[in-house]
């Protein structure tokens, strides 16, 4: 052995990087009692900063707290030392908040009789393992999990052949993480051959392929714990790891790994089984049942489907239990209650089905404290009697269709702290609660009714309240809630009949707060309260006639840091406008009375997300920063009075997907840098004083679904021609009263692939954006539908449109139009068309509106048109069509309003008879149309199945004439529509010339 004269200066320079280097001087220095207090007492005072730099933490061992001068160092925390040799075989500073550079050249790698090193749960960021880890060959027992290194995996670890037990995970991914590689691992593997326990979790292994796995048959006979989840498997999962005959613990969970489950001979000694993220065809097996000694078992996100086998029930020494986000199906089995140990149950995100009422086994488990029932399809009453001194903590039955009434122990329960019943069919009143001990309560999306339950404020550790659309009733003052001092989310929106009394004077003080919704809630004034980390803010249509008050604007600037998401809009709230902080991603102040410009101020907040000022009193310019955002997917400005032109600013890169700048008095020409918006989606800068030609380089767009430039001042010839796949998405194309001249744009239309073919298979209506946006916005656009302007305030994804009309196009229809069979709506109305209507037009089977009027078309009525069996409106009028007007199944509801101004025509529509009525196409009787297969049935059916388009027509037949508004409220609602009168473009263009 050494004495003190050896230890170099270099040695104890290189303590200042570490301090577990103190190892290397515990080994070599403490051969007697005097060396020891004489090395122990020049280290502290030489480095008395390696001490102080332990910060404290509740969760931290701080071993070093010993380490103090005149103490012998074999007798320091964490450091044991053989008791012949005073060599140091064992250093544990786990958890102990060390921090730096695990440095090359620290002597902790001289240490050659350790065999046992554990620096787990620390912090040294940006480290690597140094190659000099292989020196220690002694080591048996080798964890560095958790504690922050990254880069490559040292080759010479696999020198450690006497290795038992391995640990290098890593808590969570991180851009930078350990890597092993292929070579290394068949290395170490090959030498390792005692190895109990390895564990490689979140490790990058990418490289390593599948059967590199069967390697691990070197080890079979002594490995009892294997844990490789989420290192990058991929392929084919083999059985014969899942059967290892001394495995106790195995985790393969999220690889991108696929296979089956074994369906005979499984009876492993598995106690710890996790598969979650692996892709399994099929059921589980019944062989799962063999597996008797199991405690815990994680099949979560499978794809596992069928009934749970019988045999599973048999797993009696099961505690934790997890088969959430599978495809499984059938009723909860009484069986259950055998699992008498079960503590964690999840069954979550399944199709679960029937009635738990009876039995209720889960709810008679001694020892369960989770339970997770969530998204199933499980009905009846929550059960009413659970097991006495039940340990329930957190209970989570969301997303079912359970009914009744919320049983008595969910308010007095004194274990349960989380209790989720959200997006059920509860009914009847939310009681009083005695249960202190709950943290976050979820009721949202029910049946309930009554008044607001005053004991939630004596819920005092209480962090999660969604109290959201449960029909509560009365008055609640919101400086109330400055009791639950400790609450992160408050909803209550969507309670229509719940008064929320705020008192400007007094402050609501809520310091702990992230999140606060009181949208669609009836506040009488703009709520005053203190939060000091407020992230989302939500008074969307609450009725909030008022300015927004100084503190508000303040608080915005210049406490909340933390802010992303602020929501304000359909209030009549008014003045200037907040300005947004900087790092805030969603500022959603639309359909209020705000004024004046918009600040360049706006510029700071380069993090947006969602920019939504529509449907206010805004005027001057558009801030061209906004157009150099990196992050700007939705900027919507319509309906404002912004003058100037639209920014020219749209660089390469940016990833907008909504611009709308519609119903402005905007003007100049179209920025060309437009067309850097790749990801764009909706492009509306209609009803402006835009003066250009016909910006044929938007065609680049290849997600470009909906385009309006109607009503502005564009003019020349359309034509899509320079590039290979001109707007291959769009589906709502409106171009409308423009100066727009020149034959129809023929060339464009043959590209129109997203009207040609939509999928109409999908269940249930599907809007633009609703996935997008989180709910946060829905995409919108104008347009004339049967001769009545409608704003659609979402837009179906099948719904399709063309309009022309009112602008100076001659020529013929060309017969491509007939290709655009999904086509929904077509208004060639006002322009110079000349030629016949073609018989193609017949071919667009899910046309509900045709508008031709007001041309030269000539010739006659094409009868293939009656075939349009969802066609409920028709305007040939003003044209010079002739002969008869083709009767039978559509047609015969069109009246003469249809036809006027068409001297030629005739037919009973126009109480005109033709000459020679024997020339009259017959009429078709109900014989007739019920062997052709097609009467007033199917007439029926074809309304219905165009309910969305004939409702609205219903809706604007009953808007006027003074029918019953009921229906078209209720369509309205349906349909997110709003009507606008025919005045509305008379008081635009009185704006627009002010």
């Amino acid at each position: 052995m050494r004495d003190v004269g050896d230890v170099s200066t270099h040695d104890l320079e290189s303590l200042r990087s570490l301090i577990i280097d103190v190892g290397m001087f515990l080994d070599s220095l403490c051969l007697a009692t005097i060396q020891k207090l004489i090395f122990c007492q020049h280290f502290i005072k030489t480095y008395p900063f390696l001490i102080s730099n332990f910060g404290w933490c509740s969760s931290f061992s701080f071993k070093t707290e010993s380490w103090k001068n005149s103490t012998n160092c074999c007798k320091w925390d964490g450091v044991t030392c053989d008791t012949m040799s005073d060599h140091v075989i064992e250093l544990d500073l786990s958890c102990n908040n060390l921090n730096g550079d695990l440095h090359p050249n620290s002597t902790i790698f001289q240490l050659r009789h350790l065999q046992q090193l554990n620096l787990s749960l620390n912090f040294f960021f940006g480290s690597s393992l140094h190659v000099g880890i292989g020196d220690l060959v002694n080591l048996t027992y080798l964890n560095l999990s958790n504690c922050y290194l990254s880069g490559n995996i040292p080759s010479t670890i696999s020198h450690l052949s006497k290795l038992v037990s391995l640990d290098l995970s890593n808590y969570r991914h991180l851009e930078q993480q350990l890597k092993l590689d292929t070579l290394t691992w068949k290395k170490l593997i090959h030498n390792a051959t005692n190895l109990r326990e390895l564990h490689l979790n979140r490790v990058d292994m990418y490289s390593i392929r599948e059967s590199s796995l069967s390697m691990l048959k070197n080890v079979s006979s002594s490995l009892v714990s294997l844990r490789l989840g989420e290192i990058g498997l991929q392929g084919n999962l083999s059985s014969a790891i899942l059967s290892l005959p001394n495995l106790q613990r195995l985790d393969l969970s999220n690889n991108e790994l696929s296979g089956k489950l074994p369906k005979s001979n499984w009876s492993t000694p598995l106690r710890y089984l996790d598969l979650s993220g692996i892709t399994f065809s099929g059921e589980i097996p019944k062989s799962i049942g063999h597996l008797k000694y199991l405690t815990q078992l994680v099949l979560s996100y499978c794809n596992l489907d069928g009934m749970v086998p019988l045999s599973l029930w048999n797993l009696t020494q099961l505690t934790h239990l997890d088969l959430s986000q599978n495809k499984l199906n059938g009723e909860i089995s009484p069986l259950f209650l055998n699992l008498k140990h079960l503590i964690h149950c999840d069954l979550g995100y399944n199709y679960f089905s029937g009635n738990i009422q009876v039995p209720s086994s889960l709810f008679h488990l001694p020892n369960l404290s989770f339970l997770d029932l969530s998204s199933n399809k499980l009905v009846g009453p929550i059960p009413v009697q659970i097991t006495k001194r039940s340990k329930l903590s957190i209970v989570n039955l969301g997303s079912n269709m359970f009914n009744g009434t919320i049983p008595q122990w969910c308010y007095s329960l004194p274990s349960l702290i989380e209790l989720d019943l959200n997006d059920n069919h509860l009914t009847g009143f939310i009681d009083e609660f005695s249960t202190y001990s709950l943290q976050s309560l979820y009721l949202s999306n029910n049946n309930l009714h009554g008044h607001f339950p005053n004991s939630i404020f004596e819920l005092q550790n209480l962090t999660n309240l969604d109290l959201s659309s449960t029909n509560l009733s009365g008055v609640v003052d919101f400086h109330q809630f400055s009791k639950l001092n400790r609450l992160w989310y408050l909803y209550l929106s969507h309670n229509g009949f719940l008064s929320i009394n705020i008192d400007s004077s007094v402050d609501t003080i809520l310091p702990n707060l992230f999140s606060l919704d009181l949208s669609y809630a009836n506040i009488n004034s703009f709520p005053k309260f203190q939060a000091r980390n407020l992230e989302s803010l939500d008074l969307s249509n609450s009725n909030i006639h008022a300015r927004i008050p100084k503190w508000f604007h303040k608080k915005l600037l210049n406490s909340w840091k933390d802010i992303i998401h602020i929501d304000l809009s359909f209030n009549k709230l008014q003045g200037d406008l907040p300005i947004p902080p900087d790092g805030i991603e969603d500022f959603l102040l639309s359909n209020n009375n705000f004024t004046g410009d918009i600040s360049s101020t706006f510029c700071n907040a380069s993090s947006l997300y969602i920019l939504n000022l529509a449907h206010n009193n805004l005027t001057g310019m558009i801030p061209q920063c906004l157009g150099t955002f990196s992050y700007l997917s939705i900027l919507d400005m319509q309906m404002n009075n912004l003058c100037g032109s639209i920014p020219g600013t749209f660089s390469k890169g940016n990833i907008f997907e909504t611009i709308k700048l519609n119903g402005n008095q905007l003007e100049g020409p179209l920025p060309q840098c437009l067309a850097y918006c790749s990801y764009l989606e909706v492009l509306d800068l209609g009803d402006n004083n835009i003066e250009d030609t016909f910006p044929n380089w938007l065609e680049t767009l290849q997600e470009l679904q909906v385009l309006s430039l109607r009503s502005n001042h564009l003019h020349g010839s359309i034509t899509c021609s320079s590039t290979k796949h001109p707007f291959p998405k769009l589906r709502i194309y409106d171009v409308s009263s423009n100066n727009f001249s020149g034959p129809l744009p023929t060339s464009c239309f043959k590209n129109f692939q997203g009207m040609m073919d939509v999928n109409n298979s999908q269940i249930g209506l599907q809007y633009m954006g609703k996935a997008r946006y989180f709910n946060y916005y829905n995409d919108s656009v104008v347009i004339i539908m049967k001769g009545l302007s409608i704003e659609l305030t979402r837009i179906l994804t099948t719904f399709t449109t063309i309009d022309l009309s009112n602008n100076k196009f001659d020529g013929e229809i060309s017969e491509v139009i007939g290709e655009l069979n999904s086509l929904k709506g077509l208004n060639l109305s006002n322009n110079g068309i000349t030629g016949t209507i073609p018989q193609s037009l017949s071919h667009l089977r899910n046309l509900e509106w045709l508008d031709l009027s007001r041309n030269q078309l000539k010739g006659e009525i094409p009868v293939a048109l009656t075939n349009l069996n969802f066609l409920s409106f028709l305007n040939l009028s003003q044209n010079h069509l002739e002969g008869v007007i083709p009767t039978g199944q559509q047609f015969d509801t069109f009246g003469n309003d249809s036809y006027e101004g068409n001297t030629m025509l005739c037919g009973f529509q126009l109480s005109k008879s033709c000459k020679n009525e024997e020339d009259l196409p017959p009429h078709s009787t109900s014989e007739d149309e019920e062997e052709s297969g097609f009467g007033w049935k199917a007439v029926a059916i074809g309304y219905g199945c165009g309910a969305i388009y004939g409702l609205l027509l219903g809706y604007n037949v009953f808007f006027f004439t003074g029918k019953p508004q009921w229906l078209a409220r209720h369509v309205e609602n349906m349909f997110n529509i709003r009507l606008k009168r025919s005045n509305n473009r008379a008081n635009l263009n009185r704006r627009r010339m002010n």
